[in-house]
Parts: C-alpha cells; structure tokens; sequence
C-alpha cells in the first residue's frame, strides 16, 4: 500500500475504533457490575476485584440473554443492510439487576416491512432462546420452602402465564404457606423474561412496536397513542387489584401502602416512554413497501402472543400473607 493510500485510510479507522471502544467498555463495565450485583446475592462481601466472581451465576446467564438479544437486532440487521450500531449497555450496580439493559442505535430508515420485522423480533427471540433454560434450570434448582412464621411480608418476583406454567410444572402445586425461593440462576431467567416483555409493549420504536408496525403498518401510530394512554389506567387498576383484597383481609399500614404501589412501575415506564416520544416523536417511521410474507405474518404474530405469555401485572412487590391467595399472576 502507498503512503496515499495508508493516509487516506487513516481517516475511516480512527471513528471505526472509537465505535467499537465505548461499547465494549460500557460491556465490560455490566459484566462488572451485574457480578457485583450477584456476589451479593451469593453472601459475598466484596472488598476486592476478586470477590466479584462469586457473582458469576447471576451475571453469566443475564449478560448472556441481554447479549442474545441485542445480537439479534444486531445481527439481523446487518442481514438486512441496516445501519445499525453494536449494543451499548447500561450498568447500574446499585440497582436489582446490576443492569438497566442495553439499547441498539438505527441510523437510517428500514424500508422493508420484512426487514423491520426481522430486526424488531430478532432481539426478543433471540434473548428467548437463552432465557428459556435458564429460567427452566433455575426454577428446577430453586427450592420451596415455607414462608416467614407469622404474618410477616416478604417480597415476590412478577409472575406470568408463561413463568406460572414452568413454576406448576416443575414443582407441582405449592403448598399453602410456601414459596419457591429463587436461585440466581432462576433470578437471571425470571430478569430476562421481565425484560422481553418490556421491550414487547406495541409502542412507538420498541421491539413490540417494530414488530406491530410491520404487521399493521401506520395503524400501529394509533396503538401507540393509546398504549401511552393506558399505561397510567393500568397502573392504577392493578395497584387497586393488590389493594383492595389486602384492605378487605385487614392487613397492616405498611404492607396497605406497598400494594398501593404494585402498578406503579407501570406508571414510571409510562413517563419514560412519554419522554421518547417528546424527543423522537410517538410515530414509527414509515417503510417503502406495504409488503409482508405470509411466513413473516405468522412469526409477526407469535412474537406480540409472546408479550401476552410473558406479561407481569406488577414486575415486583411486597406480599401480604394474610391476604390470601386470591390473584393468579401474583400469590403462589
């Protein structure tokens, strides 16, 4: 190569490595924070870089399954001739799951309703095909063990059809005053579950919209105003679902006030979401083409069925034992 040449590529690899450092340096810091995160959960102390490793039955199969499925929108589009960038992760240590996820930049438009399909389920199924065992292997070692002695709270993870069907299938029915006591290996599952169904909500530029979009095509405008709509009415019936029967049973102030809250994650994902509109607007961009195979139809389909399987009325709340088990998506 000349020394034109080599001056002339200089230019193109300088952005190329900055492109391909911040992603893998916001990687590398979730790997450590979701480890930090697991150490915890596995009764470390952690005082050193070493002690992070405790946390790696947490951390390896929810990086794994976040990976899967930014890979997949990745990937497909790629497939696709899409511009799309690599994942960049959100560490947050000090939050459940040491992570708030990863999120994928499109630059430029998908102008096939085939190709928006692809990347749009691409992603969920994806990360699906990793959760799936996990949350499986995870239930089947988690043990059931009787709840605290008396009346006392304690804190349950969302529970959908999907997670009740492996739940009952695994371990039977569970007996009054037990509970499964989950693992970090089910916890990982159970967090990618939560996340897929998230990122499934028909809305705007998320998976589920890119999904319905494809589908629908800009009716799917429509469903986005009145999923934004909603979102506040559903917090509030189901914070009225878990408040209601628990006032009814006499509980206590406390556990009153926590099922007061149990839809407001709901309500807070709605304001996040209220906020991406006012930066890039609540209708998906349009494709070229109105055109959809009839195979693509029915993976289309499947993929927003999925979002029904994995919905969680309350993502995770304080149970009051003296309610009784009364909501199928809540109590065991």
């Amino acid at each position: 190569m000349s020394d034109a040449e080599t001056n002339a590529a200089e230019p193109n690899e300088a952005p190329r490595r900055a492109g391909l450092l911040w992603p893998l340096f916001l990687f590398i810091a979730t790997c450590a924070s979701t480890l930090y995160v697991g150490a915890q959960m596995e009764g470390a102390v952690v005082e050193s870089p070493l002690d992070l490793w405790r946390g790696w039955p947490f951390a390896l199969p929810l990086m794994s399954i976040l990976l899967a499925h930014e890979m997949g929108h990745y990937v497909a589009g790629r497939i696709h001739g899409v511009d799309v960038s690599l994942p960049y992760f959100i560490p947050m240590p000090m939050t459940l799951l040491g992570t708030m996820g990863a999120v994928i930049r499109i630059r430029g438009r998908i102008r096939s309703r085939n190709a928006l399909l692809d990347v749009g389920a691409a992603g969920p199924l994806a990360g699906m095909v990793i959760a799936l065992p996990v949350v499986f292997y995870g239930l089947a070692t988690s043990p059931v063990e009787a709840l605290p002695d008396g009346d006392a709270a304690y804190v349950i993870e969302g529970r959908s059809v999907l997670y009740l069907a492996l739940l009952h299938g695994l371990h039977g029915s569970i007996p009054a005053g037990h509970d499964i006591m989950l693992n970090s290996v089910a916890l990982a599952g159970w967090a990618g579950l939560l996340v897929t169904m998230i990122n499934l909500l028909p809305f705007g530029q998320l998976d589920g919209g890119h999904v319905a979009y494809s589908l629908v095509g800009k009716r799917q405008d429509r469903v986005s105003r009145w999923v934004l709509r909603a979102l506040p009415l559903l917090a509030v019936g189901v914070s009225l679902a878990y408040l209601f029967p628990s006032w009814l049973a006499g509980a206590p102030k406390p556990i009153l006030a926590s099922n007061a809250l149990a839809g407001t994650q709901w309500l807070v994902w709605g304001v996040v979401l209220y906020l991406m509109t006012r930066v890039a607007g609540s209708d998906h961009p349009p494709t070229e083409d109105d055109q959809l195979s009839r195979r693509r139809r029915w993976i289309a389909i499947a993929t927003l069925a999925l979002f029904v399987l994995l919905f969680m009325p309350t993502w995770i709340r304080v149970v009051d034992p003296s309610a009784g088990n009364w909501f199928p998506f809540g109590d065991p």
